[in-house]
């Protein structure tokens, strides 16, 4: 990628989608305006599309969904060849599901070709086969759903939590897709490693465990993890309590605390032991040079108790050229949270990646 096209993308990302040229153009940009905070007016859970199935390389089946972009009124000029449309790819976390892109989905709708799918084990995707609950695994997973679901035209990809450890991985395996398919990278409520695994765990279980105990209580309780579900059923109310501590930092509507704790509780303790050892394993900050070839945008709340926003600021030292919006306030599910304030980064991750395939 010229230098001419680093600088002009980014400065398209500045000025928010309007500035992408014809790539989303003055009038769509009114539309996405118009769009943010449309997900208040859906349920959570509620928005779908038609499911797909694509196999991961050892046999285990992906859910994915696609949100088609609406093309009318966008045809090419006679003569002129059809491109494959700007695809988003988003990419959720641990012991979520698709589902939790809620604001997103709504936001984006019909606006922009968009992908999303369940992580193995997860949602509706089929249980891990065993030793493959790792974060590279995760990152072929995503490879495989690149290849089947969007195999041709450019590609931005969205993760959050472990979805964005998913796409460091990615870009450790597969980087000479970084600059070619791959034009933009949203990386929300992650890191690339130095993970305090406890964190992550107090949300399933409410107890608080130093770090070479905890990988120990996890080995243990995982052999009776049907026990282990049936309390976290029983202890509803501690858990919802715990759920609204971890995932946010201010205040936010019951409706949020629910809808995060009901992913966390329908995701069996033992795909949360599975994964559990790729967390404190984590090691990638060698891999996350090549995200300084396209447009980067880091996104963190500073209340953030699982993935604090320390993560985020190394993740941008390391990445030449990357944004980071730091929430106020805001806890790890800040995609929810301050879903306004995600959108508006996102919108102008978009223009700037659209920026750069359009340049001549």
């Amino acid at each position: 990628m010229s230098v001419r096209r680093r600088i002009l993308g980014v400065a398209a990302g500045a000025f928010g989608v309007a500035a992408a040229g014809t790539a989303v153009g003055v009038a769509r940009q009114r539309r996405v305006i118009a769009r943010r905070g449309a997900g208040e007016t859906f349920e959570f859970g509620s928005l779908r599309s038609k499911p797909r199935t694509v196999v991961a390389d050892d046999g285990v089946p992906l859910h994915v969904e696609v949100d088609e972009h609406d093309d009318s009124g966008t045809a090419p000029r006679r003569g002129e060849p059809a491109q494959a449309p700007l695809t988003v790819v988003f990419c959720h976390g641990y012991a979520l599901n698709l589902d939790c892109w809620h604001f997103q989905r709504a936001a984006y709708r019909g606006l922009v070709r968009t992908v999303f799918y369940d992580q193995r084990s997860h949602g509706r995707s089929g249980r891990s086969t065993l030793g493959h609950a790792t974060i590279d695994q995760l990152a072929h997973d995503l490879k495989r759903i690149i290849d089947e679901v969007v195999p041709e035209g450019p590609i931005v990809l969205v993760g959050h939590s472990m979805g964005g450890m998913t796409i460091i991985a990615f870009a450790e395996h597969y980087p000479e897709l970084f600059g070619d398919r791959i034009v933009g990278a949203g990386l929300i409520s992650t890191t690339a490693g130095g993970l305090d695994p406890h964190r992550i765990l107090f949300p399933m279980i409410p107890v608080p465990l130093g770090g070479e105990l905890t990988h120990r209580v996890v080995a243990t309780l995982a052999r009776g993890h049907r026990a282990v579900d049936g309390l976290r059923r029983i202890g509803k109310a501690v858990a919802t309590v715990v759920t609204d501590g971890f995932a946010f930092g201010d205040d936010v509507p019951a409706s949020y605390v629910d809808f995060v704790d009901g992913m966390l509780s329908a995701t069996p303790f033992e795909v949360v032991a599975e994964f559990f050892p790729s967390f404190r394993s984590l090691d990638k900050f060698h891999a996350v040079d090549v995200l300084g070839e396209i447009p980067t945008t880091i996104i963190c709340g500073t209340a953030d108790r699982l993935t604090s926003v320390g993560h985020s600021r190394k993740l941008q030292s390391l990445i030449d050229g990357a944004s980071l919006l730091e929430c106020e306030g805001a806890g790890h599910m800040v995609i929810l949270e301050r879903h306004d304030q995600v959108n508006a980064a996102l919108d102008q991750l978009i223009a700037a990646a659209a920026a750069t395939v359009e340049l001549p």
